[in-house]
């Protein structure tokens, strides 16, 4: 796709109300995807990224895009469902279903009948669920609750997650075949530690908004602010950057703002408390805890002065990447995936 072609992805879009900011190869390249996938409105999508990546607007993007965006997009955070729910809000159900159901739901297949079911966090859908959404799948029915025959509905599903859900079906959270199903299409958000020069194109972005928002003068950054803010790893990636700008905004008075970047180490006081804690422990337990401490500290910083970029990061500190990339995922601690397939999932 030509960048005339990127430029009307990022028109059309506008148009129905969603920002596609960026510049970076690897946003380009995203913004790619979109305009492919949106041709193909039946066909189901699995949206993998980082908390904060922006997924949610990837998926508003493949449906105003494609020829759904006259009909509903109906997104649903399967995580803030109760268990028990979950299929109810789904699939709906008949009065009388059960007690207390005195009238009718439609359920939110039917809400989004020919337009987008966006399901985020499905790996938190539970199984009973998974099992109805598996069948849906497969044909286009579903039972509501209290039923007595199925009905189809024509809607297409686009689903999210920031786990590797490979790695929840083998733990046995999710079922490998409903994995299969939302796997048609994949894609893949990137962090924003991997859209270089986005921050500075997303900051100047979110400082525009809040000025029309607000009805108050621009503002910019200092140079010093860019370079700081472009050093940063980023864990909560474009929320985490937008709600810094915001708040820069609203409390500084100047046409220039200094931002001070947020602390991602433990604070000195709460390292002294834990040290404290650890009179009351025997020795062997005490020495462990403090040297996972040490670890996870130490690693944390490590990967945040690499910009998340793994094999950098085991060069500063003398170690073999693999191995360095083993510590990482036994704490945790997230990180680019660039090179052997040695990442974080």
């Amino acid at each position: 796709m030509s960048a005339e072609n990127v430029t009307d992805v990022r028109v059309l879009a506008h148009r129905a109300g969603i920002s596609l900011v960026g510049e970076s190869p690897a946003f380009l390249e995203l913004l790619r995807s979109v305009e492919r996938i949106a041709r193909h409105g039946g066909a189901t999508v699995l949206i993998r990224g980082e908390t904060g990546t922006g997924k949610e607007i990837i998926a508003r993007a493949i449906h105003y895009l494609g020829a759904r965006r006259d009909f509903p997009f109906v997104p649903v955070n399967c995580g803030a469902l109760p268990d028990t729910l979950a299929e109810n809000e789904l699939f709906g159900h008949r009065a009388g279903a059960f007690t207390g159901a005195t009238d009718e739901s439609i359920g939110l297949l039917r809400l989004a009948h020919r337009g987008t079911l966006f399901l985020d966090e499905v790996d938190a859908l539970p199984p009973k669920t998974q099992v109805a959404l598996l069948r849906f799948l497969q044909d286009g029915s579903f039972r509501p609750l209290g039923a007595s025959r199925e009905e189809k509905a024509d809607v297409r599903i686009v689903a999210a997650s920031n786990r590797c859900l490979k790695e929840e079906v083998r733990a046995n959270r999710f079922r490998a075949d409903l994995y299969f199903r939302l796997n048609l299409i994949a894609l893949e958000v990137p962090p924003l530690r991997e859209r270089a020069g986005d921050v500075r194109v997303l900051s100047d972005h979110f400082l525009r908004e809040c000025a029309r928002r607000y009805r108050l003068p621009d503002k910019y950054l200092n140079d010093g602010s860019l370079v700081c803010l472009g050093d940063y790893a980023w864990p909560g990636n474009v929320r985490e950057l937008e709600n810094l700008i915001h708040r820069a905004y609203l409390l500084c008075d100047d046409e220039q703002l200094k931002i001070s970047m947020p602390e991602t180490s433990p604070a000195p006081a709460k390292v002294q408390a834990q040290d404290g804690d650890l009179h009351s422990l025997s020795y062997r337990t005490a020495k462990s805890r403090a040297l996972q401490e040490f670890d996870r500290n130490y690693l944390t910083q490590l990967i945040q002065r690499a910009s998340g970029n793994v094999t950098r990061a085991a060069q500063l500190a003398g170690k073999e990447r693999r191995a360095l990339g083993k510590l990482l995922k036994r704490y945790g601690i997230g990180y680019a995936n660039d090179g052997d397939g040695v990442g974080a999932s």
